[in-house]
């Protein structure tokens, strides 16, 4: 049962476990993110932060990147996977990007999914870490899992789960809050094997396994 006294005793010691949480792809401006997290989908951000690192060598800004071609651009991002696909929206995006948003990444949700290979989630993610808009908020697959493991919600539909979500949520917190469900999914709440004998949080969560 959902309880509102246990929903904010968790969230208040998910923000002292991860007090000053960052993205944890890797960039240098406002367009790589955006570059990184298209193609974080279906992909680890450890593996997209080794790909990004050899593809910003090489085109580092959307005008580059625009100008390359798709089989580079595949070779680039294979490991990350679907990587045709991705390699089509990177070029895709930075195209529009140069010759639509006069050489910068836009600050509206509007049109940012305007951009291939751009939905909510990655909008989400350049709006609230580069521009400090929080519009929404992040849900991937450690937010959609803990989130339900904390009977904060019961859909498995990522916008739904966020609805959810931002219906408690103070706004001002809508992006660090994803950073620290991410990072206790990461080291503790795991998908298959919980920690939960060693979470700090046990004597709180509602889905404990002991």
């Amino acid at each position: 049962m959902r309880s509102k006294e246990r929903d904010q005793d968790i969230y208040r010691h998910l923000a002292k476990l991860f007090p000053s949480p960052e993205c944890a792809l890797d960039h240098d401006s406002p367009f790589q993110l955006l570059i990184a997290t298209i193609l974080s989908a279906q992909c680890t951000d450890e593996r997209v932060n080794l790909v990004t690192k050899g593809l910003f060598a090489r085109y580092p800004d959307a005008q580059s990147m625009s100008e390359a071609s798709i089989a580079s651009l595949e070779t680039l991002v294979k490991s990350t996977g679907f990587f045709r696909s991705k390699a089509k929206s990177l070029k895709a995006t930075s195209t529009d990007i140069i010759e639509k948003h006069q050489g910068r990444v836009p600050k509206t949700m509007e049109a940012l999914t305007a951009l291939r290979g751009v939905g909510r989630k990655t909008a989400n993610v350049v709006l609230g870490n580069i521009f400090g808009i929080n519009a929404g908020i992040v849900v991937d697959t450690h937010v959609g899992r803990l989130s339900r493991r904390f009977r904060w919600t019961d859909q498995k539909d990522a916008v739904k789960v966020e609805k959810d979500l931002m219906s408690w949520v103070p706004q001002k917190d809508w992006t660090v809050i994803s950073h620290r469900l991410i990072m206790h999914g990461r080291a503790t709440c795991k998908s298959q094997r919980p920690k939960c004998e060693a979470c700090s949080m046990q004597h709180l969560c509602p889905s404990v396994m002991l």
